[in-house]
């Protein structure tokens, strides 16, 4: 019987299972519901505000300051129009629009990958409960081989979760294997995928003993490597992110143009100007902030992927065709937001 564990979801919860194992679960998206046009302009939480306010604090304080010094002194009148402010912010509109829709991609093609990881999972369990064992063969037997292959595949999805965020301590995981499984797999460096080779191993033996046909082995062997691509594509989002220069690029034209647009507007519009230069650099500001923190679909900002709550319903899907009861509840959102 799988070892259970408590889960009470806070902004970063900890808990122990039994075999002392730290479980980690950390906001991860925010999900906003129906909300009127008034309430989401007032929410700040998952914002690019909430990441960018204090660049913006600074950029109005440099928006005052050229305004109070021209106010006074004059010193910015000559020779300085909105004409170049206006050429550089369409060609960095541009620049940042192209940068959004790359990081969007991704975070797309990852949750495309996850539904097709939901599916395939499925597949896999039914696949371990309908083609494996004799029709001679003892029942209490059959039942407890499709139990543990399927827990297996519930381990696999913990696991892989725990892979993608660099987490350490995959504890969940541990819970549906043998411990000595599961202590072997906590020193590999790719421990999903020692998981796959185990579970094919099973299917070897398994075979070896007449427990599953020759033409069913194929299929049930082709379900592994569809999870096996599926991880090799979701590690490659990780592992290539956007290149860095032309991330390093957009940051410093963000800057530049924020940072001299009081200079270019303080002799066309006087005091006004810290009021206009604080919104255009929210503007300019939030988009680059939204594009950093969507870039990376796998992580725990409050905007990646519900890594968590997916593997939380696979798990349930999966234990409900073994005929299991002790099922955890699907996690909900709290506070708005989503593991």
């Amino acid at each position: 019987m799988v070892r259970q564990y408590s889960f009470v979801r806070l902004e970063h919860t900890c808990r122990e299972v039994p075999n002392g194992v730290r479980l980690d679960y950390t906001p991860a998206v925010l999900v906003l519901g129906k909300r009127s046009w008034l309430a989401l302009i007032f929410i700040l939480r998952g914002t690019p505000l909430a990441r960018i306010w204090l660049r913006l604090l600074v950029v109005i304080s440099v928006a005052i300051a050229v305004t109070l010094v021209h106010e006074t002194y004059g010193t910015f009148a000559a020779g300085l129009t909105t004409v170049p402010f206006s050429l550089v912010g369409l060609a960095l509109g541009i620049f940042l629009g192209f940068r959004n829709n790359t990081s969007y991609d991704r975070f797309w093609e990852g949750r495309k990958l996850w539904g097709s990881l939901v599916n395939t999972t499925r597949t896999t369990a039914r696949q371990i409960q309908t083609l494996i064992g004799k029709p001679d063969s003892d029942t209490r037997i059959v039942t407890d081989t499709h139990r543990e292959l399927t827990h297996r595949v519930i381990a696999y999805v913990h696991c892989f979760r725990h892979h993608l965020r660099n987490e350490v301590h995959p504890g969940d995981a541990a819970a549906f294997l043998p411990p000595d499984e599961a202590n072997e797999i906590a020193s590999e460096s790719n421990p999903p995928q020692a998981i796959l080779h185990r579970l094919a191993q099973r299917y070897r033996e398994l075979w070896s003993q007449g427990e599953i046909h020759p033409f069913h082995l194929n299929q049930l062997d082709q379900s592994l490597t569809d999870l096996t691509n599926l991880q090799g594509a979701c590690e490659r989002i990780k592992s290539t992110p956007i290149p860095a220069s032309y991330t390093i690029l957009i940051h410093r034209l963000v800057a530049f143009y924020v940072f001299a647009l009081p200079f270019g507007l303080v002799s066309t519009i006087g005091v006004w100007t810290p009021a206009v230069v604080v919104l255009v650099a929210y503007a300019f500001l939030g988009l680059d902030a939204i594009g950093d923190e969507i870039e990376e679909p796998f992580g725990t900002d409050i905007n990646d992927l519900p890594l968590a709550t997916i593997s939380r319903m696979i798990e349930i899907n999966l234990r409900e065709r073994l005929g299991e009861t002790d099922l955890p509840e699907p996690l909900a959102p709290v506070n708005d937001v989503m593991s």
